[in-house]
């Protein structure tokens, strides 16, 4: 359990990435962030509207704030800093609709320790067991369903960003496991670092949907 102190210690290095990018986001045209990702940009309120794994945010402009679809803050900063390395690094990319493995992107096999037990194993041992609960939330969702392991689908983490995510369901012999591919545009929105963030907010979410917690 964390302390107070760590607690505190973290988001202030959480905070850190998150001012960073609020103060270079200035320099970045919004009209092209715009055209780059397929986000809506409102010239008027001087403010871009992204749609997050079916959540809206309000990234304000210059200042790069980052509120929710009420214009409440945001507590955790990793999906604000998330949100403008993608507005910032958007290459425009329509999916090509050929799915990669973690492995294959730059960068990959050096994290790939971490991204698999971050992402990989958390998914498998959350839902692995319970792949009813896993089909449940991805219909919420209104994910589309692929023909891959027991259970699968492809759902938008966020324009343009398409991710599969694949349970094999355990049994007396074999534990539970699961996969998890991107859309092979990956690279022009995210790095191989980002990409642990992007499954976190994922996992997080269903899970939320499917447990309610």
């Amino acid at each position: 359990m964390l302390t107070y102190k760590k607690a505190l210690e973290e988001k202030r290095k959480d905070k850190l990435p998150y001012e960073h990018y609020k103060s270079i986001f200035k320099d970045f045209s919004p009209e092209k962030m715009s055209q780059n990702t397929g986000c809506f940009y409102d010239s008027e309120k001087r403010e871009l509207k992204i749609k997050l794994m079916g959540n809206y945010y309000i990234i304000k402009y210059p200042s790069g704030e980052v509120l929710k679809d009420d214009y409440t803050d945001i507590e955790k900063y990793p999906i604000k800093t998330l949100i403008l390395r993608y507005l910032i690094n958007g290459g425009g990319t329509m999916p090509l609709n050929k799915d990669i493995t973690y492995r294959d992107i730059p960068g990959g096999n050096v994290y790939y320790k971490n991204f698999y037990g971050r992402c990989i194993a958390r998914l498998s041992k959350t839902f692995g067991n319970n792949i009813d609960v896993f089909k449940k939330a991805f219909q919420t969702l209104g994910a589309k369903e692929v023909n891959l392991g027991d259970a699968a689908y492809r759902f938008e983490f966020i324009n343009n960003v398409f991710i599969v995510f694949i349970l094999w369901e355990g049994d007396d012999e074999f534990p539970p496991s699961a996969q998890i591919l991107f859309d092979a545009n990956i690279s022009d929105y995210f790095d191989a670092e980002d990409l642990a963030f992007v499954g976190d907010i994922s996992i997080g979410t269903i899970t939320k949907l499917a447990y309610g917690k």
